[in-house]
């Protein structure tokens, strides 16, 4: 069991973990698994350039937040400007 859980402690993990959530994006459309793959990223490269080994509930606390905090980013960056509403002219029937 203990093998297990060294796992998430690995850098290439989370990373891949990222590629994974990355993918399900481009699949799975609708902005959601895109913060949550910035999330992973931060996370791998924080465990890549830094000697900080955390137990995985700590991980797991990081990765949320950090995943929060890019979706927020994400959101404010590419959303429509404040008051702009898409309207259509013409019903795709006619």
């Amino acid at each position: 069991m203990m093998e297990w859980l060294a796992l998430w402690s690995l850098w290439w993990i989370w990373l891949s973990l990222a590629l994974i959530l990355a993918i399900l994006e481009v699949l799975i459309t609708g902005f959601i698994f895109l913060g949550f793959a910035c999330g992973a990223i931060l996370v791998g490269l924080l465990l890549l350039l830094t000697t900080l080994t955390p137990g995985l509930p700590a991980l797991l606390t990081l990765f949320a937040v950090l995943s929060l905090l890019s979706w927020l980013v994400l959101r404010r960056l590419f959303s429509r400007p404040k008051g702009q509403v898409k309207t259509f002219k013409h019903d795709i029937n006619d």
